[in-house]
């Protein structure tokens, strides 16, 4: 009987703590994009199947043809591939993703398939939700489907940039 007195007193203080801490946090607004500067742009960080990424894929190397066979594999992927083209400036890295605050998640995404050996390009006044893949020198290939969902469990959830929020959930 008296084991089961303490038992009960351990529930209620447990309880009691629980309440508590509902009551007092102050992260129940955390990913709302409440509190957030009026001026700041809400960055989307819902994380995108790639189905719903859009991307145009640029050949920053010396390599013929490249951004057009990385094209394909992409859309093998299921990804939206908007236009594929060369650029005029090589670059050594494996990649560069250039987005937007709407490109957020999606850019997060593709970091998986460079398992997070890309380099970004943030640009806050960017105003679509396009993801600029530049493939580099060091580009090899993409990572496997085991490969990116392993990348993406150690990336974990997509996060707002610094000087942005993001995007208030709907419910």
């Amino acid at each position: 009987m008296r084991a089961l007195v303490v038992v009960g007193m351990l529930a209620v203080v447990a309880l009691v703590f629980v309440v508590v801490a509902l009551v007092k946090d102050t992260q129940s607004n955390a990913g709302s994009g409440e509190g957030c500067p009026a001026d700041w742009p809400r960055a989307d960080v819902t994380l995108r199947e790639s189905k719903d990424v859009r991307i145009n894929v640029l050949n920053g190397t010396d390599r013929p043809g490249l951004a057009g066979s990385v094209a394909d594999d992409f859309r093998n992927r299921n990804f939206q591939v908007q236009k594929e083209a060369n650029q005029k400036k090589q670059i050594d890295e494996v990649a560069v993703l250039r987005y937007g605050p709407k490109g957020v998640s999606s850019a997060h995404l593709l970091r998986a398939y460079f398992l997070d050996n890309a380099e970004y390009e943030y640009d806050v006044k960017r105003e679509d939700d396009v993801v600029d893949v530049v493939l580099g020198g060091s580009f090899q290939q993409l990572a496997t489907t085991t490969e990116v969902n392993q990348s993406l469990g150690d990336l974990g959830a997509p996060v707002a940039p610094p000087g942005s929020c993001p995007l208030p959930i709907d419910d």
